[in-house]
Order: C-alpha cells, then sequence, then structure tokens
C-alpha cells in the first residue's frame, strides 16, 4: 500500500493480515532498523501468523520504495543519514521520517476491518526509536509501543561512546567536518531525542534492552525508559544479548505481554 507521509509524499508500505481472518484486527505497525527498507512481505509473517495485522512502514531513503525527495539544505554528510540536514530541526532527516511515522498510525486507523483502538507501534533498533517518538506525539491513537533496543536515544552521551553503528557517524562529523559546531549540533538532535519523546508518551510499553549491545549502549536505552512518562512501562533485559537483543526468543515475549493487556487477537 501507499500512503501520504510527509508533505504529502508517498510511503511505501506492507499491509499483512492473517488469512479468512475475522475483524476487527488488532495492528501491529512496525518501523524499520537504520540502513533497511521494507524488504519483501514473507520477511514479516510472525505477527499475522500470530492472528494480527501488521503495517510494515519503509523508511525514506534507505531502501528502494520510498526516496527522500527533500533531503534538506545544509550539511550531508557522505556515511549516512544521522547528520542529513543537521543544520537545522527544520531540515533534519528525521523530521521527515518520524512525520512519515505518525502518518502511518493515522493512515492504518481509516482501513477497513482493522481495529483503530487497538494500534501498537514497534520496531527495533533504529525501528524502536520510532516506536516511542510515535507513542510520544500520536498521543491516543497508540494503544502501545514496543520498543526493542531502541536507536534515537540520548545523542550526546551515545555520541560520545559508542564504538560501533550510525551514532559514530555524528561523532566523525565533529571530528572533521564541523569541530565548533557541536552545540548547534546537538540543539537539533534534542528534537528528535528518544528521551524527550519518551516524556510525552503514556500508553503501556515493553521495551527491551541488550546488556551487550554496542550499537545501542544500555545507558541510553534506560535514559529513555527511565524517563518515559506512562507507568505501565516494563523492560525486557537480555543480560548477553548484543544488538539482536533476545532475537527470536523476544515476540513470545511480546504476545504475552500484549494478552495480558488485551490487545490480542480473538481466537
Amino acid at each position: 500500500m501507499r500512503f501520504p507521509g510527509w508533505n504529502g509524499e508517498p510511503v511505501a508500505a506492507w499491509l499483512l493480515r492473517p488469512r479468512n481472518a475475522a475483524g476487527p484486527l488488532p495492528v501491529v505497525v512496525t518501523y524499520m532498523g537504520y540502513g533497511g527498507g521494507r524488504g519483501l512481505p514473507t520477511d514479516h509473517l510472525f505477527w499475522s501468523a500470530a492472528g494480527y495485522a501488521q503495517l510494515v512502514v519503509d523508511s525514506r531513503g534507505h531502501g528502494h520504495d520510498t526516496p527522500d525527495r527533500g533531503m534538506g539544505d545544509g550539511t550531508q554528510w557522505v556515511e549516512g543519514f544521522m547528520t542529513r540536514g543537521i543544520d537545522s530541526p527544520d531540515t533534519y532527516y528525521y523530521r521527515r521520517l518520524v512525520t512519515d511515522c505518525v502518518r502511518a498510525v493515522e493512515a492504518v486507523a481509516e482501513l477497513p476491518g482493522l481495529d483503530g483502538r487497538r494500534i501498537v507501534v514497534a520496531g527495533a533498533s533504529q525501528g524502536g526509536g520510532l516506536a516511542l517518538a510515535v507513542a510520544g506525539l500520536a498521543g491516543d491513537r497508540v494503544a502501545a509501543a514496543m520498543p526493542d533496543l531502541p536507536f534515537l536515544c540520548h545523542f550526546r552521551h551515545a555520541a560520545a561512546i559508542c564504538g560501533d553503528g550510525p551514532y559514530q557517524e555524528i561523532a566523525k562529523y565533529l571530528r572533521w567536518q564541523s569541530r565548533h559546531r557541536a552545540e548547534p549540533a546537538f540543539a537539533t538532535l534534542d528534537h528528535f531525542d528518544g528521551v524527550h519523546f519518551a516524556r510525552r508518551a503514556t500508553v503501556p510499553t515493553l521495551f527491551s534492552v541488550g546488556l551487550m549491545d554496542p550499537v545501542c549502549p544500555p545507558s541510553t536505552v534506560y535514559a529513555a525508559f527511565n524517563h518515559y512518562a506512562g507507568e505501565d512501562r516494563t523492560m525486557t533485559v537480555w543480560p548477553f544479548g548484543g544488538h539482536g537483543g533476545g532475537h527470536g526468543s523476544n515476540p513470545p515475549v511480546q504476545l504475552a505481554w500484549l494478552r495480558e493487556r488485551d490487545l490480542a487477537p480473538a481466537l
């Protein structure tokens, strides 16, 4: 399917439904990790197999189906997206991507056969950070959030300590391209920090963290978790988990958590 995202530009998504399922179905809106688009429908069969509808949202510029036409003015660091348009919150890349992700929730609520009162936002890494942002921005249009190993949290700390992953793009930019612009750069990044979105979010949330994650260090994940405004917040801890967290062991935890909150499909 396609829905209008930032500036009305079309965003690609996969909508998967269980075959012959009676609606209205709860929906898991899934956001993608850094550097990857929506992939193929067969990459995303878990939630439909469990009886849910799922909307898999493409990330503009990351895959092949949703270009980032409004690339923004100002700095374009060649390695990735973290400094694209970083000179201003108005031009920063994640302003466009986060808008796409909020619009996905609005779009899926209008589709027939789906339960607009039971929309769950989810994702891992960048997808987890985007789910957290949508939870903070979409208000009561979202029933719950499941950010796994969320990226885009506590930028200042992450850029200083990470030895792996996209946070390094920020450090390299400040090291080689703009040594004297650290504060303006972080002033832009602060507008899109998951810690601040967490302060606005009140829906039930299930985080996960890998205590050996070099890409999204535990301290950055806990920064968002500890500032989360909702009372119903749970953290799944994988003590020896890297950036994959609990891998295939995590979805059953999510299913059980959703059932406890009456967000499971009818049997």
